[in-house]
């Protein structure tokens, strides 16, 4: 199983907006997806 990890600077840098588009993408392409947040 494969397993991609992000951690991004501080905030304002749009983080949640490329965290919520990379799962869209990995999910419509069968993957499965976990998002997990503070």
């Amino acid at each position: 199983m494969a397993r991609i990890l992000t951690f991004l600077g501080k905030g304002g840098t749009g983080r949640t907006t490329v965290a919520i588009a990379a799962a869209k993408q990995l999910s419509s392409l069968g993957q499965r997806v976990l998002l997990v947040g503070q």
